[in-house]
């Protein structure tokens, strides 16, 4: 999972982002808002985490800015700002912040809360993000590398589907073979290589995430 934490005060860049690398995130440390909407040009992470007091754009503005345009709506949003008066708050949910965290905060408590927001969003999407580069739509059977579609077989489709049932697991090669066929079809273990490297051809930068265990089979790294 890539968490983008967008956040000025350096201090607290390094606390939360040490934190948030300790619980197996994938961190993307933003000082300036400029520099992270250059970042979206380009990727797209799982959940945001935004200061409001940026010293070139005001966060309420990106947050608008991203729950206006369909490509970035549906990345959850958290707050995390110094200003804690209600009314701060409330326009801040309005706008489609999904959290409110206001400074001094928890550690412990910002990442039960990121956690939360993130099942959340699981629970009511089917699609799965990879490496903020490839994006697989469970339910149309579609797949985007940086929001081009990818056309692939029925058969590199649920390879693909395996892999990503168990982030970071090694699927054996007879294992996906079973997961395929359920012994129906004769074929051998090498038949999983060639649709491996049909798949990661056609997943362009993003095939760098299916990646090899030798003599033992493959998995999703991020």
């Amino acid at each position: 999972m890539i968490i983008a934490l967008v956040e000025d005060e350096k201090d607290i860049l390094n606390l939360v982002s040490y934190h948030l690398k300790k619980s197996n995130f994938n961190v993307k440390e933003f000082q300036k808002g400029e520099d992270f909407l250059n970042y979206l040009k380009n990727e797209k992470p799982d959940l945001i985490l935004l200061d409001l007091m940026l010293p070139d754009i005001d966060g309420f503005e990106i947050c608008k800015l991203l729950k206006r345009d369909d490509n970035f709506s549906n990345i959850p949003i958290i707050i995390l700002t110094a200003k804690g008066d209600e009314v701060d708050k409330i326009l801040g949910l309005e706008i489609g912040a999904d959290d409110y965290i206001t400074k001094p905060f928890s550690i412990k408590e910002l990442i039960a809360r990121v956690k939360t927001v993130l099942r959340r969003y699981e629970n009511k999407t089917s699609y799965i993000n990879i490496g903020g580069i490839v994006k697989v739509d469970l339910n149309k059977y579609e797949v985007y590398v940086k929001e081009e579609k990818i056309n692939l077989t029925t058969t590199e489709f649920k390879i693909l589907q395996i892999l990503l049932s168990k982030k970071g697991w090694v699927f054996s090669r007879e294992k996906i073979l079973e997961e395929l066929w359920h012994g129906e079809k004769a074929v051998i273990d090498r038949t999983i290589d060639v649709h491996i490297k049909s798949l990661r051809g056609k997943l362009k930068e993003g095939g760098k995430f299916i990646v090899n265990v030798r003599g033992v089979g493959y998995k999703i790294q991020e």
